[in-house]
This record gives C-alpha cells, structure tokens and sequence, in this order.
C-alpha cells in the first residue's frame, strides 16, 4: 500500500497501557503528513517542470532538425548553383572557341579565295599580255609587209640607249595600255 498524506492523518493505533502518548503521535503523524504532502506538492510541480523542460527540448529539437535541413538544402543548393555556373562558364567558353574556330576559318577561305582570285587574275593578265604582244607583233609584221610592199623603208626609231632600229616597243604599248 502506498502512503499518502491522508492516509498518514486516518491511520489509528491500538491503545495499549503504558503505550505512547496519543497527542505525541498524533502530532508526529499531522506533522508527517504535512511534510508529505509538500514533498508531494514540490515533487509534482517539479514533474510538471521536466514535463515543460522536455516539451522545450522536444521543441528546440524541431528547430535545430529544421535549422540543419536548412543549412544542408542552403549547402546543396550552393553546390548545385556552382555546378551549374561552371557547367555554363565551361559551355560559353567552348561556344567561344567555336566562334573564333569558324572566324579563322572563314577567314582562311577568304585568304585562299582572295590568293586563288589574285592568282588566277595574274593568269589573266599574263595571257592578255601574251595576246596583246601577239596582236602587237601581228600588226607590226603586217605593218612592215605593206611598208615593204609600198617600196618605202621603214621608220626608224631611237631610243636613248640603243643604236638605231627600226622595232616597236610591243612591252612599251603592253604597259601603255594596262
């Protein structure tokens, strides 16, 4: 049986002759009692202490769980912002080395378009040249058969530093006309 204060107050002994005084007892079981019941008192507002020093504990349990979710989302979400940003600082660069890659090569094919066009038109103009030399010297013979044919002789012409000849400068009508 479990004792209480109240059950301390009721409880009731034999009398007997030469027993204890009952006023003694009595005193000592309200005074027993009495202290029982604080003991009882302080030891239940102590209970519902813990019981609301566990609640806050259960509490800031949450709030740091809450705290550490956070800062592990916070630290996830930082990694994965930082791999994204270097997956596209990786991604432009590579664009940009493509860019450049096509920029030299459009600008070789110019270069060889451009080499191939002047070589070509050097082709050009060397042929031309050979036609006109060929014309020149056509004409020139022609020239010289009518003056023959005529019973003239020919014109002479001097230059500086040759002797006289009777020639035409075909190089010299060549220049004039490019």
């Amino acid at each position: 049986m479990k004792l209480s204060p109240l059950l301390i107050k009721k409880q009731e002994f034999e009398k007997s002759f030469r027993g204890y005084n009952v006023d003694e007892v009595q005193t000592f079981l309200d005074k027993i009692s009495s202290e029982m019941e604080d003991l009882i008192n302080e030891n239940e507002a102590l209970e519902q202490e813990v019981e609301n020093l566990n609640a806050k504990v259960i509490e800031y349990q949450k709030i740091e769980k809450n705290l550490k979710d956070t800062f592990l989302k916070n630290q996830e979400t930082l990694a994965q912002a930082l791999e994204s940003a270097k997956k596209q600082s990786a991604l432009i660069v590579k664009e940009a080395e493509i860019k450049a890659s096509q920029i030299i090569q459009n600008a070789e094919d110019i270069a060889n378009e451009m080499r191939n066009a002047v070589i070509a038109l050097r082709e050009e103009k060397d042929s031309i040249i050979a036609r006109l030399k060929a014309i020149v010297s056509t004409q020139s013979n022609l020239l010289e058969g009518k003056v023959k044919d005529a019973g003239e002789e020919p014109r002479k012409t001097k230059t500086q530093d040759e002797p006289e000849k009777f020639d035409i400068d075909i190089d010299g009508i060549v220049d004039k006309l490019l």
